[in-house]
């Protein structure tokens, strides 16, 4: 820290009262206007801080998913709309095949855009894959931007892509693509007729017309995104989804911890295919369960109900507030299993590991286990592990109490003055590695929010990732943060605005 006042900044916390949130991410008035006077002091721009602080605390950025049939030029839009080419790019359709995300700006605002693909036929055909795909993007999604042809005119896919729209009550941009010219603008405007509102012509290609269809876009994206999970907050049964490969015990799992046979067990794998949401009380608590199909291998290896169930899985994560992940110890880890617990890290969930079919384990193979998840599973060390038999209910009591230290984590917040002392004494005893001549520092910083934690760093210059995972380890070993991610993002002054 660069004074006695980065390290002794804010001692005395003020507190808003009730459980609502302060206005200024994780910072009440007062400490949010001492906090913008030392962010003044070190010479940041106060409107890129605030900003940064409000990013932060309001969570994930908006999300916009582009859907639309194959080949309508869905990539190339979402190019353009980046500004550099790099969505895969082919005149042949289903040449995009999972879910990508990029980050994208406009008019000053950042939202996530996810581009969407892998509408192939299959044995179930073309309305089971667009509704696969499509109905996965757009649950998941703040608003969509509906693409269609407008050379070709509304097809059968684009009426089903339509119903998928009525039905999720989304925010809906219709985008008429391939209009190149005014000749086109008549194309356009017989899209009318799909019932969804003013069709925008665009030509994706030539960047003609998407200035206003963005306009139109940030009309229709929220400010600050919603919280899928928010429903707990008022009171709601807390939402626990149990994820993990085929055959690895979920359902069994779920009909132990419910005392009764709740959903469906089968020795073949794969009998789940949709979420199933149970009610149940432990402890004298009312928890949410969601049993989901078992996730097979990449989205885009798998076909018809096989890939519809692993999408509304992801789904179900995304709205869950715990991720309980089933990991068969009778077997190796696998890449599968790995992907998994990627998948809830990065939907920012507290996690929970659990290792079924404990009961059927020799020395050999606990000691070999250990090894794998040293090595397989260190990205999630700190998530709480129990080792537990859906058959014989063996050490089924832990699960609880595992999911509430998690929940815990999730949701601690760190006064930042006590925050901004601790970062004074590890920059004092452990400070980043000179580069170039220069040794950047972090400044100070803020937990601009929870669920998951989200931190603030405002540092001297860039900090390398070795150094922010330093950080984050530290702030586990001094903070807890147990079974939860922890994001961090670093804000670097510009060299001209500082004060002397």
């Amino acid at each position: 820290m660069t004074d006695d006042r980065g390290t002794d900044f804010m001692n005395e916390q003020i507190h808003s009262g009730g459980s609502d949130e302060p206005e200024h991410g994780a910072l009440g008035d007062a400490e949010y206007a001492e906090f913008m006077e030392l962010a003044a002091e070190e010479g940041f721009d106060l409107e890129e801080v605030e900003g940064a602080i409000g990013e932060a605390g309001h969570g994930p950025l908006p999300v916009l998913a582009v859907v639309g049939r194959p080949n309508v030029g869905k990539s190339t839009l979402v190019n353009r709309i980046i500004g550099r080419r790099e969505a895969v790019v082919e005149d042949k359709p289903g040449v995009t095949r999972d879910r990508v995300t990029y980050e994208a700006e406009w008019a000053g605002r950042r939202f996530k855009l996810v581009d969407t693909g892998g509408w192939e036929q299959d044995v179930l055909g073309i309305d089971a894959s667009v509704a696969a795909q499509a109905e996965y993007a757009i649950e998941a999604a703040d608003a969509v931007v509906f693409v269609v042809d407008s050379t070709v005119g509304v097809t059968d896919t684009d009426e089903a892509v339509v119903r998928l729209l009525r039905k999720a009550k989304k925010p809906v941009v219709l985008c008429a693509n391939k209009v190149d010219g005014q000749s086109g603008e008549a194309d356009a405007t017989a899209l009318w007729s799909l019932g969804i509102g003013e069709p925008f012509p665009v030509s994706s290609l030539h960047g003609r017309g998407t200035g206003d269809m963005l306009d139109a876009v940030l009309e229709a994206l929220p400010e600050a995104p919603q919280q899928t999970f928010g429903a707990a907050g008022i009171g709601g049964p807390r939402r626990i989804a149990l994820i993990g490969r085929p055959n690895v015990g979920k359902s069994s799992l779920l009909n132990k911890v419910a005392k009764e046979d709740r959903v469906v067990v089968n020795e073949m794998a794969g009998t789940t295919r949709d979420p199933v949401d149970e009610l149940i009380e432990l402890g004298g608590v009312t928890w949410k369960f969601v049993d989901t199909a078992g996730i097979r291998k990449r989205v885009h290896l798998q076909q018809g109900a096989d890939y519809y169930a692993s999408l509304r899985t992801a789904a179900a994560v995304e709205k869950a507030e715990v991720a309980v992940i089933l990991i068969d110890s009778s077997e190796s880890i696998s890449i599968q299993d790995q992907r998994i617990v990627t998948m809830a890290v990065e939907a920012g969930r507290a996690i929970v590991v659990a290792y079924n079919k404990w009961d059927t384990l020799d020395e050999e193979r606990r000691y070999y286990l250990e090894r794998e998840i040293e090595t397989e599973l260190g990205q999630v060390a700190w998530a709480p592990r129990v080792n537990v038999s859906a058959r014989t209910g063996r050490h089924m009591e832990k699960l609880v109490p595992a999911i509430e230290t998690a929940i815990e984590g999730w949701e601690t917040r760190v006064p930042t003055g006590r925050l901004n002392a601790f970062l004074g004494e590890l920059v004092a005893a452990h400070p980043h590695p000179v580069r170039g001549g220069k040794q950047p520092r972090i400044l100070f910083g803020t937990q601009a929010g929870t669920k998951p934690p989200r931190f603030v760093l405002f540092a001297s210059g860039f900090i390398e990732a070795g150094y922010r995972r330093y950080v984050e380890r530290r702030l586990r070993e001094e903070f807890g943060f147990e079974g939860t991610p922890i994001h961090i993002s670093v804000r670097v002054r510009e060299k001209r605005g500082r004060k002397k």
